[in-house]
């Protein structure tokens, strides 16, 4: 059988698998009032249907990326997009919000596969003179999916029912599994022969699951107590890694790699004051405004579509300039987005809201992939995929981060109650409030993409096709 050239067929599946997965997440986001009218949820428990699929992924991500170093990254891709694919089509046949929230962890430890190989895989076959640009697309297919996320899912959510939004994704992850069986060869596993670490898995896992669940308890004592714990944890598994010959994660990698580690600390922190806003604004243009699901959709779209015009010309500009100067800009435009959002009203017109989505998203457009291309060039050839699976999981702990944010403050001005326009008032305030404090922490992240330093292309491995 002929195959096609690998870094264009690598490409074109990262391409769809990065359409796939965020499409699935803000689709999601719009059709929760949908979910939450059904099944009779309450604000908190409904955001654990978008909080589940991020622990779920952020536990698995970076084991799953050391299994793929290991034992080939064709292989634990493959095997997270039949995961994903299939309980996509299960969700639509959810029965209860118990069977809905169980679902969305299956999905999310697919999506762990997934987001712990795509990057690694479009690394390993693409030359360093181009991976900005191939960074650069591939992050344009994961905007371009948020964006379609809320225009076909409040469609689809109007038109057919919320359930319809999960079908949609199982002909896509057919196709990219045929496309892998039948035109991509070879497979990748640099580390292959090494050894996995189970107890630094099992130390990570328990760490994240305790905080991350922990913290969306807050403010009660249950939360803190889980917070304590997760910390212990997370101390256990720092001892752990530091002492085993073969871990799971490189301590050194955060200690000596100052581009790598504050890249990291860049995207953990966008991302946490970032992800709650489509939430936010769903409720708010739905709930506060009075608009369908497809009507606030194509305002929501906007944002990433934005992103979608401009990450790859940012990507290519990181080819030139450096990654960390390009991401600093965004963050800085991502921020004065942030404050705008927080004035907020009952009356807001329509124009500036759609203004502040642009800059929100030239804000994004001009931060991720630059900081993606920063993260991946800064590590050696063998390392790309935990490097990849690392940087996912910042993304998915700070939208879990996010996420968490926007329940306590929900909890703190609601309470557990179904959200509905009676409660619009607390509603406007918990927006309000979680706005100024997304703002203050991307002015945090400002400061830790500026000191990062520079990206040293040439001492890290070129890759050659």
């Amino acid at each position: 059988m002929a195959y096609l050239e690998p870094k264009k067929v690598a490409l074109l599946i990262a391409v769809l698998a990065g359409f796939l997965t965020p499409f699935d997440l803000s689709a999601v986001n719009i059709a929760l009032p949908s979910i939450s009218s059904e099944f009779s949820m309450d604000a908190v428990s409904l955001g654990w249907v978008a909080t589940a699929y991020l622990l779920a992924s952020a536990v698995f991500l970076v084991p799953f990326g050391r299994i793929a170093d290991i034992y080939g990254r064709k292989k634990i891709f493959s095997l997270g997009l039949f995961i994903f694919t299939t309980a996509s089509l299960f969700m639509a046949f959810s029965i209860s919000s118990a069977m809905i929230i169980s679902l969305r962890v299956v999905q999310g430890m697919g999506g762990a596969l997934i987001f712990g190989t795509a990057v690694a895989i479009l690394t390993s076959v693409t030359p360093l003179n181009e991976r900005g640009k191939a960074l650069g697309i591939y992050t344009t297919a994961v905007y371009l999916g948020l964006s379609m996320g809320p225009f076909i899912g409040g469609f689809l959510t109007s038109t057919f029912g919320w359930r319809s939004i999960f079908l949609v994704n199982v002909p896509i992850g057919i196709l990219v599994l045929v496309i892998i069986r039948t035109q991509l060869a070879g497979e990748w596993a640099d580390a292959r022969g090494e050894s996995f670490d189970l107890s630094g898995a099992l130390l990570y896992g328990l760490a994240l699951i305790s905080v991350m669940y922990g913290f969306s308890r807050l403010p009660d004592t249950t939360g803190l107590v889980l917070v304590i714990a997760g910390t212990v944890f997370l101390s256990g598994f720092i001892w752990w890694e530091n002492r085993t010959s073969q871990p799971l994660l490189n301590i050194s990698l955060f200690l000596k790699n100052r581009v790598f580690a504050f890249s990291n600390l860049a995207a953990l922190i966008n991302y946490s004051a970032t992800f709650s806003v489509t939430f936010f604004l769903s409720f708010y243009l739905q709930y506060i405004r009075g608009l369908t699901p497809a009507a606030a959709g194509t305002i929501l779209v906007i944002q990433p579509v934005v992103q979608a015009i401009f990450s790859s010309y940012a990507g290519k500009l990181s080819d030139r300039i450096e990654p960390g100067k390009i991401a600093s800009v965004g963050m800085g435009m991502t921020t004065c987005g942030l404050i705008l959002l927080s004035f907020l009203s009952v009356d807001t017109p329509y124009a500036y809201l759609i203004g502040t989505l642009v800059l929100l998203g030239l804000g994004f457009a001009f931060f991720s992939s630059p900081n993606t291309n920063a993260v991946m060039s800064s590590v050696k050839k063998h390392e790309y995929g935990v490097a990849s699976g690392i940087l996912g999981t910042m993304r998915l702990v700070g939208q879990m981060l996010s996420m968490g944010i926007a329940m306590v403050i929900i909890s703190l001005f609601i309470g557990r109650v179904m959200i509905t326009p009676d409660v619009a008032d607390e509603l406007l305030m918990s927006i309000h409030a979680g706005f100024v404090i997304f703002a203050l922490l991307c002015c945090c992240g400002i400061f830790f993409s500026l000191v990062r330093g520079k990206v040293r292309h040439g001492s890290n491995d070129s890759t050659k096709v």
